[in-house]
């Protein structure tokens, strides 16, 4: 390297020349080439500064060519669409040892997931749906017993089932509209109803960043309840570390015009921890102040409020919350909240289900507020939201099962329904690679296959099977032609589960072998081998 290099020769994207190597190259010519350009480009063996630079680039580069084209399923991307496919996210997952035309289907479908990723981001659609239930009945109604016969009148109590019903719902739903690259208009709307009563509004936005410190919004907004609405809101970051909003607006209605206005200063305590202090005036004029703490393990919030038209809105409230470090994102939080209105204590956990989706799950228990269990799914954007009133007062009972259920419900759902669906998932690509080699030599393929309890006597017709499919699961055990299941509960076997817990189960399944359809039935604790226990099916079966 005796002369400085051009930029288009550090930039080259032809990993085959860069190598120099041909198309058709070996891993051992690779392996050959990688390691005498290593040696001649290593950033150690230039003492001029510019010639270093250049080099340790020239070794990174080949660095990078010798990763691609050493792995198969990289080199197979690369040679049908360069470096641009490689870019690509979403190969992680895609099976290995894929046809040149596999692989170009799979980059087309991996391009659409993409330009989705980017439509949502560009108008980020956002959504909620609350769905308010009374379940009081559940447990005032046997407090109500109870006292009845204390009480010595004798009355048995209301028999029947437990009434339960919706009693509010609320929908609300946005979405961003960029129409240049410093203006956003942004569509909302909400429809509510309680106890039969409802209404809805529907709100434009129209935002523009002025500066990389700040941006303005001015919204317009209609409804059924409150009449046409004016606002303006602002952002402004003051220093680096502290910024203030302001909002105000002016609701026209049958009684007049209604003017509000909302302040609020944040600044950057430390690295994790910010303070607010808000000021509002207007129909309920108040003034509050919190501190947020938040790392990698922890949440906290402490926060005090001052209601100024309404001593009996003033409270003080603290909440925490600890992040386990694993794949589920796992928390776990409590808050107590005290003022002059009562004493609030919550306590819950979340995690998450799926890739897109986390569950929650919180417990309400407060004087005079009762008992109640709030249900929180986040699935994207959307939040499904569903508070459940279980009492009025303080029962243990109410807290227990409060307590207790959902965590019972959820490990349930989890290790029956979850975690088989998802290895079930996991296991399609490896069926069909493990058909196509059975195919290839006339093996064993599972054409279908039930597991569970199946009701074949005459006499029990009335009842109704309850059984799972585990083609997919039981192909997978498949090998060299070959299906063996020791003498133990199928249940525990992958992508299985209880479909009817305590009863009795069988497996049956529909195969074919050598080219010859065959049928099997075993029961849930029986061994079975696979070609030598079969028969072959008549042809009026």
């Amino acid at each position: 390297m005796a002369a400085a290099l051009d930029e288009d020769e550090i930039d080259n994207d032809d990993y085959y020349s860069l190598l120099n190597v041909r198309k058709e190259a070996t891993q051992d010519e690779l392996k050959a080439s990688y390691r005498r350009l290593c040696m001649l480009y290593h950033p150690d063996k230039h003492r001029d500064p510019e010639l270093k630079r250049q080099a340790e680039q020239l070794f990174n580069l080949v660095h990078q060519a010798y990763e691609v084209l050493s792995d198969p399923q990289s080199r197979a991307i690369y040679d049908v669409y360069g470096k641009r496919g490689l870019e690509v996210e979403g190969w992680e997952v895609v099976e290995r040892k894929r046809t040149p035309a596999e692989i170009r289907e799979e980059y087309e479908r991996l391009q659409r997931e993409r330009e989705e990723r980017r439509l949502q981001q560009r108008t980020n659609p956002k959504g909620t749906i609350s769905v308010g239930i009374d379940a009081t009945d559940l447990f005032d109604r046997y407090e109500e017993d109870y006292e009845e016969i204390s009480g010595g009148d004798g009355g048995g109590g209301g028999g029947g089932l437990p009434h339960i019903e919706i009693n509010k719902m609320h929908i609300s739903q946005s979405i961003e509209a960029p129409l240049t690259t410093t203006d956003t208009a942004i569509l909302s709307g909400s429809l509510s109803t309680h106890n039969g009563n409802g209404g809805g509004n529907i709100n434009l936005a129209l935002r523009r960043v002025t500066s990389a410190k700040g941006w303005g919004e001015v919204e317009f907004g209609a409804g059924d309840t409150h009449g046409p609405l004016f606002g303006l809101k602002i952002f402004r970051n003051l220093t680096s570390r502290c910024f203030t909003t302001a909002h105000c607006g002016m609701q026209f209605s049958s009684r007049g015009i209604r003017p509000g206005l909302t302040t609020m200063l944040a600044r950057h305590l430390d690295k994790n921890t910010m303070g607010y202090l808000q000021w509002r005036w207007g129909t309920q004029s108040s003034m509050n102040t919190s501190i947020v703490r938040d790392t990698k393990s922890s949440h906290f919030t402490f926060a005090v409020a001052f209601f100024f038209l309404g001593i009996p809105h003033t409270f003080i409230m603290m909440s925490y919350q600890y992040k386990f470090q694993d794949d589920d994102q796992t928390k776990i939080k409590g808050s107590v909240k005290s003022g002059f209105f009562g004493t609030v204590v919550e306590y819950g956990a979340e995690t998450k289900i799926s890739r897109h989706s986390i569950l929650g799950a919180t417990v309400s228990v407060g004087v005079p507020q009762g008992v109640s269990l709030k249900i929180k799914l986040n699935r994207a954007s959307q939040t499904y939201f569903f508070p459940i009133h279980l009492t009025d007062q303080l029962l243990p009972s109410a807290v227990f099962y409060a307590t207790v259920g959902p965590l019972v419900f959820y490990l349930a759902i989890q290790r029956l329904v979850i975690r088989p669906y998802v290895r079930v998932m996991l296991m399609q690509e490896s069926v069909r690679r493990i058909i196509e080699a059975e195919e290839s030599r006339m093996g064993l393929i599972i054409l279908n296959a039930w597991y569970g309890k199946f009701v074949t006597d005459n006499s029990r017709k009335h009842e109704r099977a309850r059984v799972i499919d585990v083609t997919v699961p039981l192909q997978c055990l498949v090998k060299d032609s070959k299906l063996i299941l020791t003498e133990a509960s199928k249940a525990g076997l992958p992508g299985f589960y209880d479909p009817c817990v305590g009863e009795e189960k069988s497996l049956k399944m529909l195969y074919q072998f050598r080219g010859v359809m065959h049928q099997c039935l075993c029961g849930d604790t029986e061994a079975l081998r696979i070609p030598k226990q079969s028969h072959r099916i008549d042809n009026d079966s």
